[in-house]
């Protein structure tokens, strides 16, 4: 769930707003989450070229921020890298297929930047089955030819506002069209615009849903340094509503307050914005289908960037849970017929630049040598 800035505060009201906003610029370049934005700075600065492509891996979007990863150093070439699984979603994404998509991303842009520096990465996924890693990753030192999507890696975000109001260019669509199952303009994405809106709906309306994402805010600064994953509001505004009590966890949880619709109309109209959804499916939905396609997902969105493009997940459709079964059922029979899987739905246009998302450091995300290795 992500907050839109516009339509929160014009739907907190006009006078309220005012009030917030006359404080605003006396504490506002104190606002940033520095501790919380260090690991963008951090990337690749590691002696370990396994510490230098990983830095940079967890820059990877990953569903609700949750940065599920975690990494096992073996030997002087390996890693194992490992889900926890206390990040899990079990509310809307019960079987974990979101997050394995992001352990995917993770993976896909770990190779990317071990590239950079000439390794290849020997990976053997789910050497032990579900309970094991997901991967076991062999650095090897040779001619491995740069990724020229990396270029574009510490520029990617995850879009949250509305786009502009253009459509896509040819040139944008030729860059998008072959990393996608479907890309849908025009008339042709109102049957996938309408079963983005529904499903999200659905999901503000479904108290267990909509509670998973509000226990995940992070509001203002020292929250956010605090605990850097999750679903970030932060910036003078915000702070100043939450300061003033008009944005809470508790007013966010009620759908009918004017906080939580603020964020539900957003995303409305962030949906009906976009110029164009994507599609990206697979014939199967085992692990490796889903870590196949967070590895396509990180290259569409670092395209995208490249093209000056923004992309946003609105997979709400695709979650497998009780309430969402309408849109869920409806999107597979009209995109995927052949017993497939629509594994990401996302919106795609022109954008203002996004912020920087929070990230916790690389050290944190670490598991100890084992005192026997």
């Amino acid at each position: 769930m992500t907050y839109s800035r516009r339509k929160t505060l014009a739907l907190i009201g006009g006078g309220t707003v005012v009030a917030a906003a006359a404080g605003v610029g006396l504490f506002a370049s104190t606002r940033t989450p520095t501790a919380a934005l260090a690991p963008w700075d951090r990337a690749g600065q590691y002696a370990d070229p396994r510490l230098r492509a990983m830095s940079y891996a967890l820059l990877a979007p990953n569903p609700h921020n949750r940065q599920p990863w975690e990494a096992e150093l073996v030997g002087d070439d390996t890693v194992r890298i490992w889900r926890d699984s206390a990040r899990d979603l079990p509310v809307t994404d019960p079987l974990a297929r979101q997050l394995t998509i992001g352990m995917g991303c993770f993976l896909d842009l770990m190779r990317m930047a071990a590239a950079e520096e000439g390794y290849g990465i020997d990976q053997t996924l789910f050497p032990d089955g579900e309970i094991g890693p997901v991967a076991v990753c062999r650095f090897v030192a040779g001619a491995v030819q740069p990724d020229p999507l990396f270029a574009h890696v510490l520029e990617r975000r995850s879009h949250k506002e509305v786009f502009a109001d253009r459509p896509l260019d040819a040139a944008s669509v030729d860059i998008i069209t072959p990393r996608v199952d479907l890309l849908a303009q025009g008339d042709e994405a109102q049957a996938l615009r309408d079963l983005a809106t529904e499903a999200w709906l659905i999901e503000a309306a479904t108290h267990d849903a909509w509670k998973e994402s509000i226990d995940l805010l992070r509001i203002g600064k020292a929250e956010i340094d605090a605990q850097p994953d999750g679903i970030d509001l932060g910036g003078p505004m915000f702070e100043a509503l939450s300061r003033m009590g008009l944005l809470t966890r508790e007013a966010s949880l009620d759908p009918t307050t004017m906080a939580a619709q603020g964020a539900i109309q957003g995303t409305v109209d962030a949906i009906a914005s976009a110029a164009g959804l994507v599609l990206l499916t697979s014939s199967g939905n085992t692990r490796a289908d889903q870590i196949a396609t967070g590895a396509r997902w990180l290259q569409l969105n670092l395209a995208a960037t490249g093209a000056g493009l923004g992309v946003r997940p609105v997979s709400q459709a695709l979650q497998e849970y009780p309430e969402m079964a309408a849109p869920y059922t409806a999107i597979h029979q009209a995109y995927a017929p052949d017993r497939g899987t629509v594994q990401m739905l996302g919106l795609l246009g022109y954008a203002s630049a996004t912020p920087r998302t929070p990230r916790w450091p690389l050290e944190t995300r670490m598991r100890p040598i084992p005192s026997n290795a």
